[in-house]
C-alpha cells in the first residue's frame, strides 16, 4: 500500500472516529439499539483502517492525527448538533490542533 493510499485510510478513520462519538451520544448509553449498533459498526470500520494505515505510517503521527480528527471533528459536531458551548478559547484550541495535524503531515 502506498503512503498517499495509507494517508486516505487514516484521515477516513478520522472521521468515522466522529461518527462514532456521535452515535454513542445518540445510543443514550447504549440503551437505543439502532444508535448502539451503528455506534459499533463505526467503531469497526475505524479500527480496521486505523490498523490498516498503521501498515505504512509510524504509529506515533498516525495515532496523533487520527485523535486529533476525531477530537475536532466531534468538538465541532457537538457544537453543530447538540448546540454545546463555543467560545474563543475553544476555538483556538481547536485551531491548534488542526494546526498539529498539519505539522505532523509535513514533517
Amino acid at each position: 500500500m502506498s503512503s498517499s493510499v495509507a494517508w486516505l485510510m487514516l484521515v477516513i478513520a478520522g472521521l468515522l472516529d466522529v461518527g462514532w462519538a456521535i452515535a454513542m451520544k445518540y445510543a443514550e448509553g447504549y440503551t437505543r439499539v439502532g444508535w448502539s449498533i451503528a455506534s459499533l459498526v463505526l467503531l469497526a470500520a475505524f479500527v480496521v483502517l486505523l490498523g490498516r494505515a498503521l501498515k505504512v505510517l509510524e504509529v506515533g503521527v498516525a495515532y496523533s492525527v487520527w485523535t486529533g480528527i476525531g477530537a475536532a471533528g466531534t468538538f465541532i459536531m457537538g457544537v453543530v448538533l447538540f448546540g454545546e458551548a463555543l467560545s474563543a478559547m475553544k476555538l483556538a484550541g481547536i485551531a491548534l490542533v488542526l494546526l498539529g495535524i498539519v505539522a505532523l503531515k509535513l514533517a
